[in-house]
């Protein structure tokens, strides 16, 4: 079910990486974030208890194949995770490859800045979009098979 004037009912949200029937991955652009992902659930609700368990499970391992693409891809200092909802309440997850020369490090990325990223390692990221993507895709496809892009 769809809502009005939900952003992520109305439109992908960011970069489609994936659509399956029951969730798809964006990559967001974020300034100063390179690997800034998002597993958005397509149904409109907005808590991860609002789900029947075997969908919560489903949600979840996408959460955790994206996570798995960004470590073994780009060798992050960390991957973030959250669930806020706050601004938009629908259900989505943030999975976020953190470097030790990003501009908010060690800081949340929702913080003020602490310094510039440096273009460089920007565009290191940016390059291996392709290679994350269809990797994304190889392992999500495992999980739900996927619906034709829109």
């Amino acid at each position: 079910m769809k809502q009005a004037g939900c952003p992520l009912c109305e439109s992908p949200g960011g970069d489609l990486v994936f659509q399956g029937a029951a969730f798809r991955v964006i990559r967001t652009d974020e300034g100063g974030f390179p690997a800034f992902y998002r597993v958005v659930w397509n149904e409109h609700v907005p808590e991860l208890s609002d789900l029947a368990p075997a969908d919560r499970a489903l949600c979840l391992d996408a959460v955790v194949a994206v996570e798995q693409s960004l470590r073994a891809h780009l060798h992050p200092a960390k991957v973030n995770l959250a669930t806020l909802g706050n601004m938009v309440p629908h259900l989505h997850w943030h999975v976020i490859a953190r470097f030790e020369w990003d501009s908010h490090f060690p800081a949340p990325v929702w913080a003020a800045a602490r310094r510039e990223a440096p273009p460089a390692q920007l565009a290191r990221v940016a390059a291996l979009r392709p290679l994350l993507a269809a990797d994304m895709v190889r392992q999500l496809s495992t999980l739900a098979p996927a619906n034709p892009r829109r």
